[in-house]
């Protein structure tokens, strides 16, 4: 069964025309990748199903519910949970206090951090830190985390919103070899525990094949193929898109 539905999505900015009539089904407990050269449309696909960005044309929904046009803090309560490329963290606050504001936040109790409901949520938010491994660092400034400890500080925090569907927009960006494997691990852990489902956009090949149920194809913000790891590792299309690129998509 699909939890994420897509149709005829188109989006423009300009001239350029970045999602051009995209048709996308995400099935429900699935990890689903996106992939594609830089500039073919995957982030902007994210915004545009989170609510980030309006759709010029189409129409999108999940479980059942069409979400076109909703404000993203909207969707957000709906079900889907979202990170960034770029990490999206409050740096001047603690770890701890990142994933108890989201948490706050989702409840309806207001970021009143530093006053009686501080006290809130202390036992929910050390659980979210645990499983992503930062229930040590708890007490430290977000902002000074390593590029790899502040991807797993945002997926806490996306994690605390309690979604049904994780967008994770290239989750291992910055990391090291290290990092990205056990954040492979992670991601499939967190799937697997809390029977969510996946969607993701990485530049990392060998993490795509590894974690992917299924793996979608953009390019020039349209879709060139579909399928199973090992039939987008046999498409001809695909093979051109990479070829020449610093990418092995055949091992």
């Amino acid at each position: 069964m699909s939890i994420l539905e897509i149709k005829n999505v188109r989006k423009s900015f300009g001239g350029l025309m970045a999602v051009a009539g995209v048709d996308l089904e995400v099935e429900e407990g699935s990890i689903h990748s996106i992939i594609g050269p830089n500039g073919a449309g995957k982030s902007t696909l994210f915004n545009l199903i989170s609510g980030y960005y309006p759709c010029d044309e189409g129409h999108i929904w999940f479980k059942g519910q069409e979400i076109t046009g909703l404000a993203s803090q909207d969707i957000i309560k709906m079900g889907i949970g979202r990170s960034f490329q770029v990490t999206n963290i409050f740096p001047g606050l603690s770890v701890f206090q990142n994933v108890q504001a989201t948490i706050l936040y989702t409840q309806g109790k207001g970021l009143g951090l530093f006053s009686t409901a501080s006290k809130l949520f202390r036992a929910e938010t050390e659980e979210i830190l645990t499983r992503v491994g930062l229930r040590e660092r708890a007490g430290e400034t977000a902002g000074a985390l390593a590029a790899g400890d502040r991807k797993r500080l945002e997926l806490s925090i996306v994690l605390a919103t309690e979604p049904d569907l994780l967008l994770l927009d290239e989750p291992t960006c910055g990391m090291s070899p290290k990092e990205t494997s056990d954040t492979i691990d992670l991601i499939q852990e967190i799937a697997e525990n809390q029977s969510l489902t996946v969607l993701f956009t990485e530049h990392k090949m060998d993490m795509v094949f590894c974690i992917s149920s299924r793996i979608t194809v953009l390019n020039f913000g349209a879709i060139i193929a579909a399928g199973s790891p090992d039939e987008i590792r046999a498409d001809e299309d695909v093979q051109n898109i990479y070829f020449g690129e610093d990418r092995c998509i055949l091992r």
